[in-house]
């Protein structure tokens, strides 16, 4: 029978927590206990945003705004949401966010104002190694997100790591947006690519 194999040591000589590397932007692995207590929070932050929400959509907003980083006091947010944390998400002055919204703001999501985001769109930060080894070590990290003013995000659209979306522009239902999209244009398909300016 043979030994596996010794563990590879990512962090050598790092003394930062797997926290402070996630903040940073740096590869981590998510099991450091500030992590899991923040993830906590977040689960429990938006199930009451529902249960509230259910009763009373405007007391929903109450809640929502515990939850996100910053929910501008114009802006409204429909439940469910999905988040890791949600205390990484800014949400913009009379922007409207749609029911489903799967936000992973392991990096920072920043939504301006007068956007428009459709039902069950996802912002996705977190990225992992392409590597195999790397992989199966649980190493993970996250680029941020960025939807500038007066975007509409279709139903369905998914944002991917790193990827700015310029101001006024339009994506299309379902799009996978795998780069930056500038602004003024509308974007569909996956990948999502520009077919015209407005």
């Amino acid at each position: 029978m043979t030994d596996s194999p010794t563990p590879t040591d990512y962090f050598a000589g790092d003394p930062r927590s797997n926290h402070e590397r996630m903040l940073a932007g740096d590869l981590y692995i998510s099991d450091d206990p500030t992590i899991l207590e923040a993830q906590k929070t977040a689960v429990r932050l938006a199930a009451r945003f529902l249960a509230v929400y259910d009763q009373d959509p405007d007391e929903g907003q109450v809640v929502a705004r515990q939850l996100f980083g910053h929910l501008d006091e114009t802006a409204f947010v429909r439940a469910p949401v999905h988040v890791d944390y949600g205390s990484r998400i800014t949400i913009g002055p009379r922007t409207f966010v749609n029911m489903g919204l799967t936000a992973l703001d392991v990096a920072e999501i920043r939504i301006g104002a007068d956007c428009q985001i459709g039902p069950h769109v996802q912002l996705l930060t977190p990225t992992h190694p392409v590597e195999p080894q790397p992989r199966r070590d649980k190493l993970e990290a996250a680029r941020p997100i960025t939807i500038e003013d007066n975007v509409w995000l279709g139903g369905g659209a998914i944002i991917c790591p790193g990827v700015t979306i310029g101001e006024n522009s339009v994506i299309g239902a379902g799009a996978v947006v795998t780069r930056d999209v500038p602004a003024n244009s509308v974007a569909v398909g996956n990948p999502a690519r520009v077919i015209r300016t407005i």
